[in-house]
């Protein structure tokens, strides 16, 4: 076999990705600024892609792991692994996501630990202008898909509100919203932020990265990895068929369940029930609240303005358009 007689180095250079030096670090700085955008509620990875002109080739290379690759790894064909996967352009993609996830994530968890109420305002802002990007994309404004999308956000209000907001901190659960989160990655106008945040696992998740190296945070970052793994391949799959089956439809359902999702990111709450777990005050309950009249309204107002103004401008750039 042809494939057989390259050499890793070879395969490598085969492999799609980037040819030189500048190439990669462009590359790696897209990622960096994909990254960036995933870890903020409302801002997509998927949106930043469309942006820099590597959508396509990020829908690639999440197919390129297939029943070939899946044939040639079970061969041990490592040589014939990487000529087939773009894990050259994967690569250097991921380095600059992880280094901005991790860069970042400090950055958020402390502004929802300190300013709750700014941070919130800002993610609100950020979503309510992304349901009407991510609304823009329904074909046909027809019966049938207004009903889907109001079913949609009937069953994401009443599913938040059942998701208590201490979730399991066990492994599993953190598989399953790795394994859920990262679908949301490539969608434009979804981002796997805003799913964590519905799993009640944000700031969690946040927190873990602020200190990667710790065995304990190390442990939930492998298996949050290991469940996005596994939703890129399988869900992802699932979701391109529904978009390419089923677009309108699929599309409507996405922006009700984003709308019902608002209940999650109302800055304003007041706790109804905590709980002090291993020294720390852990909230279990809460109910969202009207805001008082004030200069925190004026601010917060201010900055539910401002996320909104920048998702539309970077919708307006993905258009080829001026800001």
């Amino acid at each position: 076999m042809h494939q057989e007689r390259l050499t890793l180095r070879q395969a490598w250079a085969r492999s799609p990705g980037p040819e030189n030096g500048r190439q990669a670090a462009i590359l790696a700085i897209k990622g960096f600024c994909m990254g960036a955008a995933d870890i903020i509620p409302g801002v997509s990875g998927g949106t930043i892609a469309f942006i820099t002109g590597i959508y396509d080739q990020l829908v690639d290379a999440i197919h390129s792991f297939d029943t070939a690759f899946l044939r040639r790894l079970l061969r041990f064909n490592l040589p014939g692994v990487l000529e087939h996967a773009h894990l050259k352009f994967l690569f250097f993609l991921l380095s600059g996501i992880a280094l901005a996830i991790v860069g970042m994530a400090r950055v958020m968890h402390f502004m929802l630990s300190q300013h709750p109420v700014e941070i919130w305002s800002l993610f609100f802002g950020l979503i309510a202008a992304s349901i009407y990007i991510v609304g823009k994309r329904i074909e046909r404004l027809n019966t049938a898909n207004l009903l889907l999308c109001a079913l949609g956000a009937l069953g994401s209000y009443l599913l938040v509100g059942m998701i208590p907001v201490a979730t399991p901190e066990t492994l599993w659960f953190v598989f399953l919203c790795g394994s859920i989160a990262i679908c949301a990655m490539i969608l434009p106008g979804i981002s796997g932020a805003f799913i964590l945040l519905m799993l009640g696992k944000y700031e969690y998740i946040t927190r873990t990265l602020k200190n990667p190296f710790l065995m304990e945070n190390m442990e939930i970052i492998l298996v949050f990895l290991a469940g996005a793994g596994l939703g890129i391949i399988v869900f992802s799959r699932l979701l391109h068929y529904l978009l390419h089956r089923w677009h309108a439809a699929t599309v409507s359902v996405l922006t009700g369940f984003m709308v019902g999702a608002l209940r999650k990111v109302w800055p304003w709450k007041e706790v109804l029930e905590s709980a002090v777990i291993r020294g720390k005050v852990h909230v279990l309950r809460e109910q969202n609240v009207l805001p008082d009249l004030g200069g925190e309204l004026v601010s917060a107002l201010c900055l539910m303005i401002a996320g909104m103004l920048v998702v539309l401008a970077l919708d307006r750039l993905s258009n080829g358009k001026s800001c």
